[in-house]
C-alpha cells in the first residue's frame, strides 16, 4: 500500500510539473509574417489535425475541420514541416509566401510507416512476420470499458469473446486457436515496453495503437511466454509544436438484449392445467425484472499534451462510473496516466517516463441469481406477509433442491472488492555514435486487490445455515523489470542496410496474500469488516489461510534485419531465457526464430500492383506453468493427527518433485503476403500457419505409490493446429463530401488437435487415451460427461446420447449405437454416446464499413464466428414438462411431446442429450456510430467539437436457443480447463446491448 501511496504522490507531483512546462512554452517570438493555407489530401478532401511546424522552432499548430492552418510571425527565410499519420511529410519554404497550400500524398499501404515489433520498431516494409497494427482511429467505438473490446474483431485470427454483458467478467482472448491445454491460453501483453502490463490499468481513452505479433517468429524475442502471441500496446503521447486540452465523455444506457425464454405466469398456469403439477401462489412475477434495471453508465476523460522543441508531455485523468443490469453489479474507477519525454544533449539523449495508476471499486453481484430468476416460480410472490417467511425476512421461499428467491440473494447478501494498480516506466536511449544507441529501462507494477462477501443471518441461499457468513482475502502482486539493449542501424553495402539488437533482461514477481472465512454472527451489521465477531473462530470452525510465492525470469535475446536494395529482406533473433519455475535440469531455454521476405512487385512491373511482397518464418516459442515451486516435493497441512492427548496439524504432500520440468514448447511456419493494388485503393494479407506444441506442461494423474502424491506437473504430449488468415481493406469510394471504405478479416481453423498426452513419469507408463470429462452436474445428472478428449482427434469434442424421438407413451427414445462389444445390443447405456459436436469454432470474421459524408461520419462494424457448437444446459435440465413441479419452465417445454399423439414428455427429471447441443454460429452487429463535427470559426476557443451516438451489440442473427451464443472457451465450472470448451452453463450472465451519446472537445 506504501508503494502505491508513494507512485500516487509521484503522480501528483508529475501533473504539477507538466502544468508549469505546458505554460512555460513560448508561443511567440520575434517573426515577422502571417502565413496562412489549407491542407487536403490528393482527392480534395480536406484534412484535419496536420501538424504544421515552422522548421527548427516549436511553433506550430494543427489544421482545422477544413484542413485550414494559420501562423502568425513566421520568418521571411523559414521552412513549414507538413506531417500527418500516413501521409508523405513535406517542407516548404515561406520566402515570398504568404499562402501555402498542400496536397498530401500517401504512403503506398503505409510500407513507409514505423510499426511497433518487440524491442523497437521497423519500417512495414521490412516485417518478414505476420503483424497485424490497429490505430486509434479504426476503433470500436461506444460502451467500451476494456481496451481489448477497442480491437473485438478487427485482426484476423484473434477471437475476443465474452458470454453476457457482466461489466466485471473479463475476455476470453485466442489468438490462432489454442496452442496449450496446461499453461497460458492467452496472449502476452506488453504496454508500452512492460512486459506482463495489466490491461486493467490503462483506460481506453489513452490508447494509440494495438499491435498483435501473430506468428512465431514475432513472438520469439518475447521467448517463454510468447506461445499464444503477443499484443503491444501503445499509449497517446504528447506532440512537439501543440498544446491540446482533449475531452472525451459518454453516457451509455444498457439493457438486457436476451435471457432465457421462460413462461410467464398466464403460460405457467396453461401448462399447469394440462400437467396438474406445481402450485399456483397467485401472484404475477417477472423475476427477470425483478433482479435487473436499464443501467447506466458516464465515462469522462480529459487529457493535456503538447511540447516544445525538447519536451513533450501528455497527462490524463478517466472516471467510469458503470452500472450492469443485475442489481448491485458494477464498478467505479479513477485511472490517472502521464507520459513525459525529454531530449536533452543535443537530441542524443532521449528520456521516457511513463506513470498509470488506477483505483477500482467493484459490486459483483452473484450470478446464481439469473439461473434462480429463471426457474423460480413465476406466481409466487417476492415477498409475503406470511408469519412463515418472517425467518427469511418476509422473502418468499420454497424448502426444494436447488432452489433460492432470486431478489433475496442480490438484495440481502454483498460481493464487493476493491483494486489498487500503479505502472511506472523509465527509459533512457543514448545515441553514443550516429547508429548506435544504448538504451535502459526500468519498471514496476503492481495490484493490490480486496474482496469481501457477506451472507445475511436470514438469506435462505447461503447464510441462514451459517447464522450469517463472511468471507475476506487480500492479495499482492508485484513485479520489477529491467532491460538493456544495444542497438545499431547502418549499412554493409551500398544497398544493404542491417539493423541488429542485442539486450539482456532481468523480471522477478512477488504474489502474497491470505482469506478468512467464517460464520455465526450476533448481528449482520458488521458484515466482513470485524471478523473477530464471527463466533465460528472461538468453535476452532473458522478458517484463515495465507501465502506467498515469488519467481524470475532472466533472458539475453538478439535480433538482426537486413534489407537489401529495398526488394530482400531477413530477420534472424534468439532468446535465451531461464526460469526459477522449473527443474534443475531444465531451466533454460532457447527460443530461435527466422524470417524472410522478397518485393515481388520490383520483378513484376505490373501498373496496378503497388507492391506485393512474400514472406515466409519460422519461431520457436515457450510457455511456462501459471504457479511457482511446482517441479518441487512440498508438503502443505492435511488435517489433524491426535497426540499425546490432544489434536495437531497434520501435514501431507501437495506436490511430487520433477527436477525434468521444462520449458512448453511450440514451433510455428507461417507463409504469407502482403498486397496493395490500384494505388492503394485495396490492400491487406493474406497468411497460412501450421504450428505444433510439444513437451505439453500438463498436471497429470499419477499412481501412489510409488509417488508421494497423486498428481504431477509434467511435460509430455503434443497438440497441432493450422489455419488461414485474411485481412482486407478496400477504398471503394473517395470523393470530396463522400466516402466509403470497408474491411474483412475473416480467418479458418483448419486444424486444432489432440495428438498426444502420453508418456513416462518416475517409471510409470501414462496413456491417455480416451478421457471423458465435465459432467451435466445436480440434479439427477452427474454421471452425465459432456466432452471427450481423445488422442489423435479434434480438441474439443461435445459427447451425447444421439436423441430420436419421443415415442408415442412419451418416453425419450435414443439411437442404438454400440455396447460393450463394439456393436448395438439393444440397451441404451453409456456405450451409445458419441461424439454430436465441437465447442471451438472453424471460421471468425469481422466486417467493417466507414462513411463520411461532409461533417458526418458513420460506421458498422458486423462480427461472425462459425462453426462451433454449445451444450445448452438449461434445456438439459428444465425442458421437462413434468418439472413445473418444482420449478419454471422453458416455453419450449410444452412442445417436448409425440409429434403424433401429442402425449407430453412424461419424464421427471431433464436427461441431457444430442437435442441439447445446438449450433452456436452468429452474425452480430457489434458497433454502430454516427457523428458529426462542428464548422467552427477560426482562431476561437475550440479546434474541434464532435458529437456521436454509438451502440454496441445491437442485434444477433443465430439460431441459438440459449442466452448467448458466443463461444464458451472452457468450462466455468472446471476452472475454464481448455479441453472442455462449448459447455453454456446455467449461471451465464444476460446478455445486454446498448447505446451511447457523447461528445469530443478539443481546446
Amino acid at each position: 500500500m506504501r508503494t502505491i501511496q508513494n507512485s500516487l504522490f509521484l503522480w501528483r507531483r508529475c501533473i504539477l510539473s507538466l502544468l508549469l512546462v505546458g505554460f512555460s512554452i513560448s508561443i511567440a517570438s520575434a517573426q515577422q509574417k502571417k502565413v496562412t493555407g489549407k491542407v487536403t489530401e490528393s482527392s480534395g478532401v480536406p484534412l484535419p489535425g496536420v501538424t504544421v511546424v515552422i522548421k527548427g522552432t516549436s511553433t506550430g499548430a494543427l489544421t482545422d475541420m477544413d484542413g485550414n492552418y494559420s501562423l502568425s510571425n513566421v520568418n521571411e527565410n523559414a521552412t513549414l514541416q507538413f506531417s500527418f499519420v500516413g501521409m508523405k511529410s513535406q517542407e516548404l519554404s515561406v520566402v515570398g509566401k504568404t499562402s501555402i497550400d498542400v496536397v498530401m500524398e500517401e504512403e503506398s499501404i503505409g510500407i513507409q510507416e514505423v510499426v511497433a515489433v518487440g524491442y523497437g520498431t521497423q519500417r512495414k516494409k521490412e516485417i518478414t512476420s505476420s503483424i497485424a497494427v490497429v490505430k486509434s482511429e479504426e476503433f470500436n467505438k461506444g460502451n467500451v470499458n476494456n481496451p481489448v473490446q477497442l480491437i473485438q474483431g478487427k485482426v484476423s485470427g484473434l477471437s475476443i469473446s465474452k458470454a453476457g454483458g457482466n461489466p466485471n467478467a473479463s475476455f476470453d482472448i485466442r489468438l490462432r486457436g489454442l496452442s496449450t491445454i496446461g499453461a497460458n491460453t492467452g496472449p502476452l501483453v506488453v504496454i508500452d515496453g512492460v512486459i506482463g502490463g495489466s490491461l486493467d490499468n490503462v483506460d481506453p481513452n489513452d490508447v494509440e495503437s494495438i499491435n498483435v505479433l501473430k506468428d512465431g517468429s514475432a513472438a520469439a524475442i518475447y521467448g517463454t511466454r510468447g506461445s499464444s502471441g503477443v499484443i503491444l500496446v501503445t499509449t497517446k503521447q504528447g506532440k512537439k509544436g501543440t498544446s491540446v486540452v482533449d475531452y472525451n465523455g459518454y453516457v451509455s444506457v444498457e439493457s438486457i438484449a436476451k435471457h432465457t425464454d421462460v413462461m410467464n405466469a398466464t403460460e405457467w398456469r396453461e401448462m399447469k392445467k394440462e400437467t396438474k403439477l406445481g402450485t399456483d401462489f397467485g401472484a404475477d412475477t417477472d423475476w427477470f425484472k425483478e433482479t435487473t434495471r436499464q443501467a447506466i453508465s458516464q465515462v469522462h476523460n480529459i487529457s493535456m499534451s503538447g511540447g516544445a522543441d525538447k519536451t513533450t508531455y501528455r497527462a490524463s485523468v478517466n472516471y467510469r462510473d458503470v452500472e450492469g443490469v443485475s442489481l448491485t453489479t458494477g464498478f467505479n474507477q479513477l485511472n490517472g496516466r502521464i507520459n513525459i519525454t525529454q531530449k536533452a544533449i543535443n537530441d542524443r539523449l532521449t528520456l521516457d517516463v511513463n506513470l498509470g495508476a488506477t483505483k477500482k471499486e467493484a459490486s459483483y453481484g452473484f450470478s446464481d441469481a439469473f439461473r434462480y430468476a429463471t426457474i423460480f416460480n413465476p406466481t409466487a410472490p417476492v415477498k409475503s406477509t406470511d408469519p412463515a417467511y418472517a425467518k427469511w425476512d418476509g422473502y418468499f421461499n420454497q424448502t426444494l433442491f436447488d432452489y433460492y428467491n432470486p431478489v433475496q440473494i442480490l438484495k440481502e447478501n454483498k460481493s464487493e472488492g476493491e483494486d489498487m494498480m500503479y505502472n511506472l516506466s523509465l527509459k533512457g536511449t543514448f545515441e553514443i555514435i550516429k547508429g548506435l544507441n544504448v538504451d535502459a529501462f526500468y519498471s514496476r507494477q503492481g495490484n493490490s486487490s480486496q474482496r469481501s462477501e457477506y451472507y445475511d443471518k436470514n438469506s435462505f441461499w447461503v447464510g441462514a445455515n451459517r447464522n450469517g457468513l463472511a468471507n475476506k482475502s487480500q492479495s499482492n502482486f508485484s513485479s520489477s523489470l529491467f532491460e538493456s539493449t544495444l542497438k545499431y542501424i547502418g549499412t554493409i553495402a551500398p544497398d544493404a542496410n542491417l539493423t541488429v539488437l542485442g539486450g539482456y533482461s532481468y523480471q522477478d514477481f512477488v504474489n502474497q496474500g491470505f482469506s478468512m472465512s467464517g460464520g455465526d454472527f450476533l448481528t449482520d451489521a458488521f458484515e466482513s469488516y470485524n471478523m473477530g465477531a464471527s463466533l465460528e473462530y472461538k468453535k476452532g470452525l473458522g478458517t484463515v489461510s495465507s501465502y506467498k510465492n515469488t519467481n524470475k525470469l532472466i533472458a539475453f535475446f538478439g535480433r538482426v534485419n537486413l534489407n537489401v536494395n529495398s526488394i530482400w529482406f531477413l530477420t534472424a533473433s534468439a532468446r535465451y531465457e531461464g526460469s526459477t519455475r522449473f527443474g534443475d535440469a531444465n531451466k533454460w531455454g532457447l527460443f530461435p526464430a527466422i524470417g524472410g521476405g522478397v518485393e515481388l512487385s520490383s520483378f513484376l512491373n505490373l501498373s496496378f500492383i503497388d507492391n506485393l511482397k512474400v514472406r515466409g518464418n519460422y519461431g520457436l516459442t515457450g510457455n511456462q506453468p501459471s504457479s511457482s515451486y511446482l517441479s518441487l516435493l512440498r508438503l502443505g497441512p492435511r488435517g489433524n493427527f491426535f497426540y499425546n492427548g490432544k489434536f495437531g496439524p497434520a501435514y501431507a504432500p501437495v506436490s511430487n518433485a520433477n527436477e525434468d520440468l521444462k520449458w512448453e514448447k511450440k514451433g510455428e511456419i507461417d507463409l504469407g503476403f502482403d498486397f496493395s493494388l490500384l494505388n492503394s485503393k485495396i490492400s491487406g494479407s493474406f497468411d497460412f500457419y501450421t504450428r505444433t506444441t510439444s513437451d505439453l506442461v500438463f498436471s497429470y494423474q499419477v499412481p501412489v505409490p510409488p509417488n508421494l502424491y497423486d498428481q504431477a506437473m509434467l511435460n509430455l504430449g503434443e497438440i497441432k493446429s493450422s489455419g488461414l488468415e485474411l485481412s482486407l481493406t478496400w477504398n471503394v469510394l473517395k470523393k470530396k463530401d463522400f466516402s466509403y471504405s470497408t474491411t474483412l478479416t475473416p480467418s479458418y481453423n483448419l486444424e486444432n488437435t489432440l495428438v498426444s498426452l502420453s508418456g513416462s513419469y518416475n517409471g510409470a507408463e501414462l496413456k491417455y487415451g480416451v478421457r471423458d470429462l465435465s459432467n451435466m452436474g445436480s440434479p439427477g445428472q452427474n454421471q452425465a460427461p459432456l466432452i471427450r478428449a481423445e488422442e489423435g482427434k479434434p480438441i474439443g469434442q461435445i459427447l451425447a446420447l444421439r436423441f430420436k424421438e419421443i415415442d408415442e407413451k412419451g418416453n425419450f427414445t435414443f439411437e442404438d449405437l454400440s455396447g460393450p462389444n463394439g456393436k448395438p445390443d439393444g440397451t441404451i447405456d453409456p456405450f451409445d454416446r458419441t461424439v454430436v459436436g465441437n465447442g471451438l469454432p472453424k471460421f471468425l470474421i469481422g466486417f467493417g464499413n466507414d462513411f463520411t459524408y461532409k461533417n458526418w461520419d458513420m460506421n458498422l462494424f458486423f462480427r461472425g464466428v462459425f462453426g462451433h457448437d454449445l451444450i445448452n444446459s438449461f434445456r438439459a435440465f428444465y425442458e421437462v414438462p413434468n418439472v413445473m413441479g418444482s420449478y419454471n419452465l422453458p416455453k419450449t417445454a410444452k412442445d417436448m411431446r409425440n409429434a403424433k399423439t401429442g402425449v407430453l414428455l412424461n419424464n421427471s427429471a431433464g436427461l441431457y442429450s444430442s437435442l441439447h447441443v445446438e449450433s452456436g454460429d452468429f452474425v452480430s452487429l457489434d458497433n454502430a456510430s454516427l457523428g458529426y463535427n462542428f464548422n467552427l470559426q477560426k482562431g476561437g476557443a475550440f479546434s474541434k467539437i464532435r458529437v456521436y451516438a454509438a451502440g454496441n451489440n445491437l442485434f444477433y442473427i443465430t439460431k441459438y436457443k440459449g442466452v448467448d451464443p458466443n463461444p464458451r472457451y472452457g468450462d466455468s465450472e472446471e476452472n475454464n480447463n481448455p479441453l472442455q470448451p462449448g459447455i453454456d452453463r446455467r449461471g451465464t450472465y444476460f446478455r445486454t446491448r446498448s447505446v451511447s451519446v457523447g461528445v469530443n472537445i478539443v481546446f
